[in-house]
Formats: structure tokens, C-alpha cells, sequence
């Protein structure tokens, strides 16, 4: 499969957190570095993703904001 996205982030599932409707995924990257995805709970299912899976996070967004005080 080719894709447009150009921000493609390869690892490893290292957690999966399940709710209602959504579930929360969280991806090793490598270096001490970690991507959280927030996706449905049949979208895991479909994918068959479980913790040690491989995969790559595809980050498509004309805007990532984060604010403190």
C-alpha cells in the first residue's frame, strides 16, 4: 500500500486500554519516545492489534497544538 502521509512512525504497541467505544492505544517509537492513539475499539479488533504488535503510527494534520501556563 502507498500512502500520501509523509510523517510515518514505526513501533511497537506497548499498551491498549479499552473503553466503551473508544480505546487507547500506546506506540513505542524508539528512543524514549511514545505516540498515543486515540481510535474505535473495532478499529483494534479489524486490525488485530495486541501489546507487542508492530506498527506504524500515519500522523496527517495541518495543526498539533499544546499549551501551559
Amino acid at each position: 500500500m502507498r500512502l500520501s502521509t509523509r510523517n510515518q512512525l514505526a513501533g511497537t504497541v506497548t499498551s491498549i486500554e479499552v473503553g466503551s467505544v473508544m480505546t487507547i492505544v500506546k506506540i513505542d517509537i524508539g528512543g524514549g519516545q511514545q505516540v498515543t492513539a486515540s481510535v474505535t475499539k473495532d478499529a483494534v479488533e479489524e486490525l488485530g492489534l495486541i501489546v507487542g504488535s508492530p506498527v506504524t503510527a500515519l500522523i496527517k494534520s495541518t495543526e498539533v497544538m499544546l499549551g501551559v501556563e
